[in-house]
This record gives structure tokens, C-alpha cells and sequence, in this order.
């Protein structure tokens, strides 16, 4: 008993020091995102424990097998072996950690806001083993995109609720959003240009700050505020990301008009300046993913809930949703009596099999509505295309196959696959393809292959049959 209390005594000196016990840290949720930051803290020399409630993805990562399709997991896992390992306990990870990130989805409910259902569910487990607990401290960082005001409304409540704890005594709370994109995650996390961190206070930021450190290879701007402003700050980010990319989809739109106009030479040209940059300033399709759609959305719900206007954000929506259907006009005009039209790519981007919000899906679904016979080739998104379109649609096994197809093909990823494939494909009949990115070089087509860049004014557009 007595070296029970002096550890208890002595764990708590180094607490409110901020001296933890261990640099260990437990990482709750390990879906597209979650996995990733879990990984990349390991793979950094972190101590990490991942802690998810599916079964069947606990039990693949510790069979050394990623349960998520992205580039770097299988890769990681491999490298780490026996040094990281994931529980669907949640106990252990108060007992065997100092600090938790919970990263668990937060998805739109009716009204636009994001559901805190998963957050709150993962922190009344975590505070009831708290509460059990009998260590003196905890850190409990919140990386979910939430509704501003939910950290210090409700997750903070709960804690205390059902922990039995005090806030800045028994533990601190920070806000910690991802900014990672779909397809790049481990590369983003450990590369990032900015780190977000909203903290109960300064001690409990410096913790959360020393892991972004330790994690990065890069030296990117940390910025430390309150938990509201953090939140804040996340949903504006992708709000304003979406407003560039309407912004660029806009230029593209209007030099498909004007003979002589490129929208890459404008973007890249006008993307210099320090008060634009070139990131995100590429006309193409509409934008789409897990993120973007559900936070423009969120921040008009926002806005109105303060009694602001979101004229921007409502303008911003209104031109996503014009050009998804820019696109499908598009494509219908080139479509031969036959009615056959071939897609490469339905995920919403590249190296990832999500399809949420896809331009590609969102013109699929237009053309099944037009009886067009269409057929689709996207290795990662195949199983979510036949759960979305079953046998609506056709599958192919190969790129070459789908070009084969139909008279019309429509590029709808930028992919280095997909493009060089193109290139040295040879049709036995006339091809159109219509190239959303701008990426196939016209030169290297052969002669039966017309090419449509979207974004750019083309003598397609005037019924001539050339490139």
C-alpha cells in the first residue's frame, strides 16, 4: 500500500509539471485518417496504442494487415511489426498512455452540423476508465472536425461527468484538427503546413506541440489559441479551399468561350502572387470527398446559427453543383447515337476508393437517368461503384478495356496510370476523350483519338475533328 501511495504522489508531481509518466499516446479511432496519424506518431518513435471498436480492424492491424486502403499503411505496418499494435479496450488506453487523440468521424446530420455521436461516445468510455483510474492526469486532445463551441460545451462536461474528475486538475482538454487529404495522409500528417492547437492551457499545448515536433519532417507553422477559435479555424480552412476551388472551376468555365484562353497558363500565372498562391487554383471538376461538401455546408449552418448571412459559402455551393452539370452537358454533347460512354476514375480523387460527393459518380448517375450504356474502369473504387450502381453499369478489367468500349471516354482523375495510358493506346474505331485535368499531351495521341480538354477553348467545341 505505502508504495501505491508513493506513486501516486510522485506520478503527480511530474503531472502538474507536466512531466508525464511516459511520451506514450493512444490514438482512438483507425478509419482513413485516425490510422494514418496513429502510424506516423510510431513510425516517429512514439510509444503508440491504436484503439478502435470494429473487431475486424483491430484484429488486421495486429495480424499486420492495413484494413484501410491508402497509400503508406501496408508499408508502415510492415516497418513497425510488434512496435505498434492496436485494442478495442479503451481502458488501455488511460492505463498504458498520458495522452489520447480521438479522431473518429463526425458526419453531417440534416441541418448541416456535424454529429459529436462518436466523439461522445468514444469520451464516455475513455472518462468512465478515467474515473477507475488511479492515475492523477490525463490529456484528452479532440482532431474530429466538430461544431465550434462543442469542445468546451459538451466534451469537457461529459468528461467530468462521467470521469468524476476536475478540468485543469485532474486533466486538460486540446482541440487538434487534421488538415490531411484523402490519397497523401501519411504524407500530409508528417508534412503538413500548418498545425492547429487549441489548449485548456499553455502546458497542456506545449505536450500536443512537442508530438507534432517529434512527428514532422518538416518545420511547419504552428499556431496555439483557444479551443473555439481552433474549431473555428478548421472549418474555415476547407470553406476557403472551396471558394478557390469554385473560384478556378469559374476562369475554366468562362476560357471554354474564348478562343485562345488557357486556365492553366491564368491559375499558374496569377497563382504566384503571395496574395492567391497556387494551391488548390486549378480548374477541373467540381470539388468533392468526405470534407469539403460536409464543411461548406457546416459553415453556412454556422453562420446563420450567429445570425450571419453565408452568401459566399451559399455562392460557393451553387457553382459546385453547376459544374457537375457543366460536366454532364458536356459529355452528353459528344455522345454518338449509340449511347455508350466510358469512365476512368469514380473515386472523387486519386489513390483512394472513396467515392463520397464524386463528379464522376454524380455524372454516372446522370447518364443512367439518359438510358446511356455506360461502363467504368477504378481498380480502389470498383466494390463502391457495383454497391452504388450494381448492374446499371458495366465493369471493366482494365484501362485498356474501357477505352475500348464506347466511342466517348471521360478522364475524370488527374492520374500518371491513367494518362500515359492513353497515350499509347491505339483504337481500332475513332475515340473522343475528354481530359477533365488537362493532363494528356495531344501530341503523343494516335491520329484516331480526338481529345477534349475541359477548361479549355477547343475546335472540338466548334464540330471540328481534330485534337
Amino acid at each position: 500500500m505505502d508504495d501505491e501511495i508513493l506513486f501516486v504522489i510522485h506520478s503527480y508531481k511530474f503531472t502538474t509539471d507536466y512531466e508525464f509518466m511516459n511520451d506514450a499516446v493512444s490514438v482512438v479511432g483507425l478509419g482513413k485518417l485516425g490510422l494514418g496519424l496513429a502510424l506516423c506518431f510510431a513510425s516517429s518513435g512514439v510509444e503508440t496504442l491504436g484503439v478502435d471498436v470494429k473487431e475486424d480492424v483491430v484484429d488486421a492491424i495486429n495480424n499486420g494487415k492495413t484494413p484501410i486502403v491508402e497509400p503508406e499503411y501496408q508499408e508502415l505496418i510492415d516497418e513497425l511489426g510488434e512496435k505498434f499494435r492496436a485494442t478495442n479496450n479503451h481502458a488501455e488506453a488511460i492505463e498504458k498512455t498520458d495522452i489520447t487523440f480521438i479522431l473518429v468521424a463526425t458526419p453531417s446530420i440534416g441541418d448541416g452540423r456535424f454529429s459529436n455521436r462518436y466523439v461522445k461516445s468514444a469520451l464516455k468510455s475513455l472518462s468512465e476508465a478515467f474515473g477507475k483510474s488511479k492515475k492523477p492526469y490525463h490529456l484528452f486532445v479532440i482532431s474530429s472536425t466538430v461544431v465550434p463551441g462543442s469542445t468546451e460545451k459538451t466534451f469537457i462536461p461529459l468528461i467530468e461527468q462521467y470521469s468524476g474528475r476536475k478540468y485543469k486538475k485532474d486533466f486538460d482538454v486540446c482541440f487538434d484538427p487534421d488538415f490531411v487529404a484523402l490519397g497523401s495522409v501519411a504524407k500530409d500528417f508528417r508534412n503538413p503546413d500548418l498545425v492547429i492547437i487549441g489548449e485548456s492551457r499553455p502546458e497542456a499545448g506545449d505536450k500536443v506541440e512537442a508530438l507534432h515536433k517529434k512527428m514532422c519532417h518538416n518545420q511547419p507553422k504552428i499556431a496555439r489559441m483557444s479551443l473555439i477559435s481552433a474549431e473555428v479555424a478548421k472549418v474555415s480552412l476547407n470553406a476557403y479551399i472551396t471558394m478557390k476551388i469554385s473560384f478556378a472551376n469559374t476562369i475554366a468555365n468562362l476560357c471554354e468561350r474564348i478562343p485562345g484562353t488557357d486556365v492553366d497558363a491564368i491559375t499558374s500565372a496569377i497563382g504566384v502572387d503571395k496574395r492567391i498562391s497556387p494551391y488548390y487554383l486549378r480548374g477541373g471538376l467540381a470539388f468533392g470527398g468526405t470534407c469539403f461538401p460536409r464543411d461548406t455546408k457546416a459553415f453556412m449552418t454556422i453562420s446563420q446559427q450567429y445570425n450571419l448571412s453565408p452568401i459566399l459559402m451559399e455562392s460557393v455551393e451553387r457553382v459546385n453543383v453547376v459544374q457537375n452539370k457543366h460536366l454532364a452537358e458536356t459529355v452528353k454533347s459528344f455522345m454518338t447515337k449509340e449511347k455508350k460512354i466510358s469512365v476512368l476514375g469514380v473515386a472523387f480523387k486519386d489513390k483512394t476508393p472513396v467515392v463520397e460527393a464524386s463528379p464522376a459518380v454524380s455524372l454516372i448517375q446522370e447518364l443512367v437517368i439518359d438510358d446511356v450504356d455506360v461502363t467504368i474502369y477504378d481498380p480502389l473504387a470498383m466494390e463502391s461503384a457495383q454497391t452504388l450502381f450494381d448492374d446499371e453499369i458495366s465493369y471493366s478489367a482494365s484501362i485498356e478495356d474501357c477505352l475500348n468500349s464506347s466511342p466517348v471516354c471521360v478522364l475524370t482523375l488527374m492520374s500518371k496510370d491513367y494518362k500515359e495510358a492513353i497515350e499509347r493506346f491505339v483504337p481500332k474505331e475513332k475515340l473522343t476523350v475528354i481530359d477533365c485535368w488537362r493532363q494528356i499531351d495531344a501530341d503523343k495521341l494516335h491520329k484516331n483519338i480526338n481529345l477534349l480538354a475541359i477548361g479549355r477553348f477547343n475546335d472540338l467545341q466548334n464540330g471540328d475533328d481534330q485534337k
